[in-house]
């Protein structure tokens, strides 16, 4: 027996760092006792932050199961907390998990639970609203986050304050899966998400979808000493971009996301601006194709317009080199087990035009963009038609409304502009989108590849690093040439803000502070 197996067989104590990059351990407790402060200034207490922001609807509700985008996504941590929360360094802690062990096969999991946690109504948290909340994203779920916990059996209640979480299948990764923001804490039974009743710094004032949401801070002293600093915030949906950075130049807003690259030297000039950018792990911008009907099941017509897509010139000019070119699938560069010795997919011409006469497709190519998507997936989606027609091919742009764009056209649309965000694991990464066909409701391009289900599973409990780092290789490998998703563009990302907001650190997954400035902010 080697080293590594009598590890194996044996339950120890080790950082959480190991935990999350897949130690050679499996007993492991992790423990977080405080929430720091996000910057070196001591956090200061009221004032109203105002929040202009892309990435909702008119469609929108407060229904975390639901929530596909920034400001539903934002809402939700206003209101509720997660079991865990990701760290700026990329790293897990917990949030209204006070500590947690996992038995050797990572498939048995013990969560303690924080006292003297209460929700808006007064009811302290215990075990039973977290299995309920668990429980509402496994079965017969519309949950965005149903495949996250797919292979979890069965969830016991061991005290008033310990649950217990049992898993066909082990997963290293399970306390980051369990940050999703469709996973936040509810009390049992609850279901009136109209009227929210969350464990969150504030409580719901006022909700439009598709025109603004306001907040006050919750009676009483918030959980979490140093944050939930605002008397108030105001979320205002701002999805022009334009109309967003001169909201912020003109001091409507303190903060906004999704700064169009074109505009960072127009917002750098202002000295009461200040610009947060995360290099190479934004969203990862695309065009989704459902492979499992129609022309887009032709593999040959798929690579057509692999091939024919000129990456780099929509880097260069439409993100303006605050991006990195994309290779079809949704891992990024800067992410652990990201295989660099893959084969890019480069803008050939030639190799378009054989693969397109060879696929004996005659019939109209139409792709569907709009700002609902991304704002810049017109300009993408010319580029493309451009690049396209320099190899033969014919590709029909039709613009279509922002508005209800994840409901109407996402999912529904054979071909269509799309985009991830940055999720912490290459294991979420990959199964969000690719995992278990169309078992999995975020599955866009109805990819279902047994041998890809059988490696991300497999993965997922592997801990001889050089052959986990192998396999997700192979899973890579696998999307990039089978797949339906076009991923042209892993973006940085970049928010605009006052420079006497504080807080606004660079996450290890989504902008705006993890999509928690709300949260974690304060004014100097």
């Amino acid at each position: 027996m080697d080293k590594l197996e009598k590890k194996l067989q044996t339950s120890m104590l080790i950082d959480r760092r190991k935990l999350i990059a897949g130690a050679s351990a499996l007993g492991v407790t992790g423990l977080l006792t405080s929430f720091p402060a996000v910057a070196q200034d001591k956090p200061k207490k009221g004032g109203t932050l105002r929040l202009g922001m892309g990435g909702g609807s008119a469609s929108d509700s407060l229904d975390p199961l639901a929530a596909a985008d920034a400001v539903p996504f934002m809402i939700g941590y206003m209101l509720y907390n997660n079991l865990f929360e990701v760290a700026d360094d990329g790293s897990v802690n917990g949030e209204l998990v006070e500590s947690w062990e996992v038995r050797p096969g990572a498939a048995d999991w013990t969560l303690t639970l924080r006292k003297g946690v209460t929700f808006s109504s007064g009811k302290s948290l215990d075990a039973d609203d977290v299995i309920y909340s668990l429980n509402l994203h496994r079965g017969d779920t519309k949950s965005g986050a149903k495949v996250l916990l797919a292979d979890v059996t069965e969830i016991k209640k061991i005290s008033a304050n310990q649950v217990q979480i049992l898993m066909k299948n082990g997963n290293l990764d399970l306390p980051f899966n369990l940050c999703a923001p469709h996973i936040l804490i509810v009390p049992n039974g609850f279901t009136d998400w109209k009227n929210p009743n969350g464990t969150g710094a504030f409580t719901l004032d006022e909700f439009t979808p598709g025109v603004r949401a306001t907040f006050k801070k919750k009676a009483g002293d918030y959980w979490k000493s140093n944050r939930g600093n605002f008397d108030r915030v105001e979320v205002t949906y701002v999805n022009d971009p334009t109309a967003r950075v001169n909201a912020l130049i003109s001091n409507q807003v303190d903060a906004i996301n999704r700064v169009p690259a074109r505009m960072v030297k127009l917002l750098g000039g202002n000295k009461n601006v200040t610009i947060s950018r995360s290099a190479g792990t934004g969203n990862r911008y695309g065009f989704a194709a459902q492979t499992d009907k129609g022309i887009y099941a032709n593999k040959d017509l798929m690579m057509s317009l692999k091939f024919g897509i000129d990456r780099k010139k929509i880097v260069d000019n439409v993100f303006s080199g605050y991006a990195s070119v994309g290779n079809d699938h949704t891992v990024g560069a800067k992410m652990k087990f990201y295989d660099k010795a893959q084969t890019l997919t480069s803008f050939d011409p030639d190799k378009a035009a054989f693969h397109f006469k060879k696929s004996g497709v005659t019939s109209p190519i139409e792709l569907m963009v709009s700002d609902g998507a991304f704002n810049e997936s017109a300009d993408c989606g010319q580029i493309f038609q451009e690049s396209l027609a320099k190899a033969g091919i014919k590709l029909d742009l039709k613009r279509v409304s922002g508005d209800g764009y994840w409901d109407n056209v996402w999912m529904k649309a054979p071909f269509c502009a799309t985009y991830w965000n940055n999720l912490p694991t290459v294991d979420i990464q990959l199964s969000r989108a690719f995992a278990n066909g169309a078992a999995n409701s975020w599955n866009e391009t109805r990819f279902d590849n047994s041998q890809f289900n059988k490696l991300i599973a497999a993965a997922r409990v592997e801990m001889d690093e050089k052959r986990r780092t192998q396999m997700y290789a192979e899973c890579q490998s696998i999307v990039r040439q089978e797949s339906g998703l076009i991923c042209f563009a892993v973006a940085d990302y970049l928010d605009g803000a006052s420079t006497k907001l504080k807080g606004l650190t660079v996450s290890g997954r989504y902008d705006l502070a993890d999509l928690r400035i709300a949260e974690k902010g304060w004014f100097a």
